[in-house]
């Protein structure tokens, strides 16, 4: 019997943390790369916040093959067109639109996207969705929050990637979770630690979350 075939979902499943960057140089892609590298972490989503994020990815994507590059904010059919283009491995949105979701299924990219309330849950279920954003977790209630909706669909198999004020300081509740897959996480490197040139730091960060997460 052949080896079952391991797939983006299983890879952020397996890190537990999601970096999610907004870069606004491409010159920046390849050291955030080799800093996450560095702390222990293959796996990055860049968002669609900047106009340089399809270039980052595709440069990620040609020469870090190691890392698992997704594409973030993907808000319409035409950015899951170019995220497909660039070379993105996954895509995740902050709403559930069922267009997007459905070009992302016609194209075979795996596709996570956010959710707020039980109807939302629904709608992402009934369009072939297991995997799904919370977002912005904290301020749309939280952990509690996010446990009181997993709780009807649990028997489901949905779980959720929690992004939007996790923090160091919350971070351990959140992991221990059955609700939550991975963690989605601004904090580990933000677009004035790249601007700046604090690549150390993002590996420190990196590691000390990872210790969280694994513990």
């Amino acid at each position: 019997m052949p080896a079952e075939k391991t797939t983006p979902h299983d890879i952020l499943l397996a890190h537990r943390i999601v970096p999610v960057i907004a870069i606004d140089a491409v010159e920046h892609a390849l050291p955030l790369a080799d800093a996450l590298l560095a702390g222990g972490l293959s796996v990055v989503e860049i968002t669609f916040r900047t106009a340089v994020a399809a270039e980052v990815i595709r440069v990620l994507t040609e020469q870090r093959p190691q890392m698992l590059v997704g594409a973030g904010t993907v808000l319409d059919a035409a950015t899951v067109d170019a995220a497909v283009e660039a070379g993105a491995r996954f895509a995740l949105a902050p709403g559930c639109l069922p267009s997007t979701v459905e070009r992302a299924a016609t194209l075979g990219l795996p596709f996570i996207p956010g959710i707020q309330t039980p109807s939302e849950v629904e709608l992402a279920r009934s369009l072939g969705c297991s995997l799904l954003k919370f977002f912005p977790a904290e301020a749309a209630g939280g952990l509690a929050m996010l446990e009181a909706i997993h709780a009807p669909y649990k028997h489901t198999g949905v779980r959720f990637i929690p992004t939007g004020g996790v923090s160091p300081q919350n971070l351990a509740a959140y992991v221990a979770s059955p609700a939550v897959a991975a963690v989605g996480g601004t904090w580990l490197a933000r677009p004035t630690d790249l601007r700046e040139g604090r690549f150390a730091e993002i590996t420190t960060r990196v590691r000390d979350a990872l210790a969280v997460a694994n513990t």
